[in-house]
């Protein structure tokens, strides 16, 4: 199983993107998804995670602005960032883990005007 990230971009500030992380199959018995991201400099951290039984946490720093959702007929969750500020321009990976198992997508660049 491969996560193929996509959707990433250059938008100013105040904009929107959505990612999209696509499975090559589908991927049984998921625990959760989540998109993370990691600044030149800083260590990747945790921006939205959506767990099987619904259940989504998120960074306060994107809290109200981004929202993971997911779409099981096309095993793909997908990342809607609405005003976005420079201070998310990063590179942007999704994960899958599942059946003990910990899938990373290839990272999708995300940067933000001023």
């Amino acid at each position: 199983v491969q996560l193929q990230a996509s959707g990433g971009g250059l938008v100013q500030a105040g904009g929107s993107l959505r990612l999209a992380c696509a499975a090559s199959e589908s991927i049984p018995l998921v625990d959760h998804m989540a998109w993370y991201r990691q600044a030149p400099g800083k260590q990747r951290e945790l921006v939205a995670m959506l767990a099987s039984s619904g259940y989504r946490h998120y960074a306060d720093s994107v809290k109200g602005r981004f929202t993971i959702f997911r779409d099981n007929a096309e095993d793909t969750v997908y990342l809607q960032m609405n005003r976005l500020t420079p201070e998310d321009t990063a590179v942007y990976y999704c994960k899958a883990a599942y059946s003990s198992k910990v899938l990373w997508g290839q990272g999708t660049q995300v940067t933000v005007s001023s």
